[in-house]
This record gives C-alpha cells, structure tokens and sequence, in this order.
C-alpha cells in the first residue's frame, strides 16, 4: 500500500484541492481518503488499491464533506484567487466555476474529471463507476448542458442610444 500512497498521493491531492476552499480542508480529506482506503484493503485482502480506485474514495470523501458544509448556515467561501490571473482570465474563470455549480452533480463530476483533472475517458469511467461508452455519453450531454447554462455574453454597444 506503501508504494500506491506515494504514487497516488500527488494525484488524490491534486484532485481535492481544485474542490476545496482551503488547504487544512484538502489535506484533511486526502488522509479521510487514504485511512478509508486501507481500512477497505484490511477487510478485503482481494482488493487492488490504484490511483482511479483512490480518487473514486475521494470523491466520496469531498461529497461528505460539501453535504456537511450545506447544513452549516455559514455560507464556504469560493476557491482562493489566484494573484498572477490577468482579470479576463480570472473572470472566465468564475463563470465557468458558477457554471459548473449549476449543473448536476454527476455533469459536474464528468467535466471536472476530464478537462480540469485531465484524466482519460477510461479513468474518468472507472472512478464513476460507468462503461467508457456510458462515460462519452454523459460527457456529451454534460458539455451540452454546461453550454445551455453558460451565460450569453452581451454585445457592447457604443455612442448614443445604446443600452448599458
């Protein structure tokens, strides 16, 4: 389990982080995930721990955690801005992270796998615990769907008598 946890870790992290508002909270799920894992690999000495295995566990661990964070009337602040952005950059960024909110959970997981975490249709087929055909599939009406809630972006108009 050794060898897995150090070639897992950086990904498991990688992953939790991009979804939580803090570090302490990041790294507090990465070790939910990894104490979850081996008391998994105690009871079933047939299971093979591997990396899709691992962030499967801990996407578990960050739904806990945001269902418990829903139930708190203390409202989670958003991801940390990132300083070096230039404001275009950061505003798409926004948008597309309130995007991504509106949507439901497993469209929000599918396009997160993919095009945040960059993992491989396969990997992202395993950790949902779908065919990777199933998996395309979703992915389709998931970027369909983003599209749909994506804000239209409203022409400027200049010089007189143009709406603000």
């Amino acid at each position: 389990m050794l060898a897995v946890y150090d070639q897992a870790l950086p990904a498991v992290y990688g992953f939790v982080i991009r979804r939580c508002p803090d570090r302490r909270t990041a790294e507090d799920i990465t070790s939910e995930t990894f104490l979850a894992a081996m008391d998994t690999v105690r009871r079933h000495r047939t299971t093979e721990p591997s990396t899709p295995w691992l962030i499967g566990i801990a996407r578990h661990k960050l739904a806990d955690h945001w269902r418990r964070a829903q139930r708190t009337p203390e409202p989670v602040d958003e991801l940390p801005e990132q300083r070096d952005d230039p404001w275009d950059t950061e505003l798409d960024r926004l948008v597309a992270h309130q995007t991504l909110g509106q949507l439901s959970p497993i469209h929000r997981s599918v396009l997160t796998l993919r095009y945040v975490d960059d993992l491989p249709v396969a990997d992202c087929a395993e950790i949902l615990d779908r065919t990777v055909g199933a998996t395309e599939a979703l992915l389709t009406r998931a970027k369909r769907a983003f599209r749909a809630a994506y804000p239209e972006q409203q022409p400027q108009t200049s010089g007189r008598g143009g709406h603000v």
